[in-house]
């Protein structure tokens, strides 16, 4: 039989067909080896976040006599983790379980919302009044200032460290003013409003006169407000000065000389020594990553049509 003169010898066309098996043995082979390696490298990061991220959830004990604690950290606002909802639910657990001797409110906040704040100021006095036999302390740790002082003025007694740092009895309303920049880069306003002052305190607009002195009536209000709740939770502790209610802060030894504080103590300590409970069970509400993602990206968007509606700024215990 013979071979055509455009085809290859047989053994030639034998050999090439084996390096063509070849190399797509060695495509399958490394296609293979990439899928292992990504699954290890995926396996690998997710065991990382099981062990490095809180994924949330508290340990919640029922069996035995604790302590409980709840953690208020950071700014006090509606979608943070120290948002009255998480702090109210945790102090709500804490008080209805049968084991619980004492409840601590750790704080280190520099303040945040007043409504969030008051929220969880009131919430402690009605357990309180239900559950008289469980005294609620507040442990500070570094910072116990404006809001967060005034959810601590609702407990039994608050026990500082002798530097931390605490007051700051006062409010604010910040904002800034772009009128000047706008005019020395030619920019015009173009505001339309319905209602002569629902422009309040536009920051691109003048300032004007009535409407400044408008929010210094709101102002003077909620600090007022805020006077009134450390009066009532202080009583006759309180040795009042002339700038204790001027948003001054003060170390911790000061704190207890103004009768703003009770005494030195930390977690361990009140629990052992003041609860008598030394055994201390964990009831914050914590919120795993995907909570923290939807709440933030929810507040990014309605603080941003509620500043284009409404067009002030944010009243803040700071």
């Amino acid at each position: 039989m013979s071979i055509p003169d455009n085809e290859p010898p047989p053994w030639e066309r034998q050999l090439l067909e084996q390096i063509a098996f070849a190399a797509l043995h060695e495509q399958r082979a490394k296609r293979r080896w990439g899928i292992f390696f990504k699954l290890a490298g995926l396996t690998y990061l997710i065991a990382v976040l099981v062990l490095v991220v809180d994924w949330g959830g508290s340990e919640q004990l029922a069996d035995g006599r604790h302590t409980a604690v709840i953690h208020l950290h950071g700014t006090i606002e509606a979608q943070g983790e120290a948002s009255a909802q998480n702090v109210n639910d945790a102090l709500e657990a804490a008080f209805a379980d049968k084991g619980t001797a004492g409840v601590i409110l750790r704080v280190n906040s520099p303040g945040g919302s007043p409504v969030q704040a008051g929220i969880v100021h009131d919430e402690i006095r009605r357990l309180r009044t239900k559950h008289p036999q469980i005294p609620l302390y507040a442990v500070v740790e570094d910072l116990c200032a404006s809001g967060g002082y005034y959810v601590a003025v609702a407990a039994d007694k608050i026990f500082v460290d002798k530097a931390s740092i605490v007051g700051s009895i006062g409010v604010l309303m910040d904002g800034f003013g772009f009128t000047g920049t706008m005019d020395k880069l030619g920019v015009e306003r173009r505001l339309l409003t319905a209602g002569e002052n629902k422009g309040f305190l536009d920051p691109f607009s003048p300032q004007d006169a009535k409407q400044k002195e408008h929010a210094r009536v709101l102002l003077r209000e909620i600090h007022k407000q805020f006077i009134e709740v450390v009066r009532r939770g202080r009583g006759t502790r309180l040795k009042e000065t002339p700038e204790m209610f001027s948003g001054l802060m003060w170390t911790g030894n000061q704190s207890i000389s103004l009768g703003l504080a009770d005494g030195l103590g930390t977690v361990g300590s009140v629990a052992r020594d003041v609860i008598k409970a030394e055994r201390i069970v964990e009831f914050t509400i914590k919120e795993n990553i995907a909570e923290r993602f939807a709440k933030r990206l929810r507040a990014d968007a309605a603080q941003g049509m509620a500043g284009t509606l409404l067009g002030f700024g944010q009243t803040l215990f700071h």
